[in-house]
């Protein structure tokens, strides 16, 4: 199993433990994929997981671009197309710095689509 895959199962564990509900994984359109859709109250959440273990590039935040917000973005509305009506949304990003759950940045709205 690779380590971005060790690391989305670490973050649903983790974002369940905080109230939110698994929709769906690694939702892929031609777009690109979101790795993480769930569900907070009546909010539907794409979620990022990013796993940095240095800081040299800026660490997982900055791995976020403009680029792949967009990319992000697009898919999302893919997504929501095919739902009957459209829920409150938001972009959230789960940054780790390592496996053991040690320094985890949860940051809510982390972008505006």
């Amino acid at each position: 199993m690779s380590i971005g895959v060790q690391a989305e199962q670490w973050a649903v564990r983790y974002l369940q433990q905080q109230g939110l509900k698994l929709i769906a994984q690694n939702y892929r359109s031609r777009f690109g994929e979101i790795d993480l859709i769930m569900q907070d109250g009546t909010s539907l959440v794409f979620i990022e997981v990013r796993l940095r273990r240095n800081a040299d590039f800026g660490g997982a935040a900055a791995s976020i671009d403009a680029h792949k917000q967009q990319r992000l973005i697009r898919t999302a509305h893919q997504y929501l197309a095919g739902l009957a009506h459209t829920p409150p949304c938001r972009f959230d990003a789960l940054l780790l710095d390592d496996m053991k759950g040690e320094n985890v940045q949860w940051l809510k709205n982390a972008f505006d689509a």
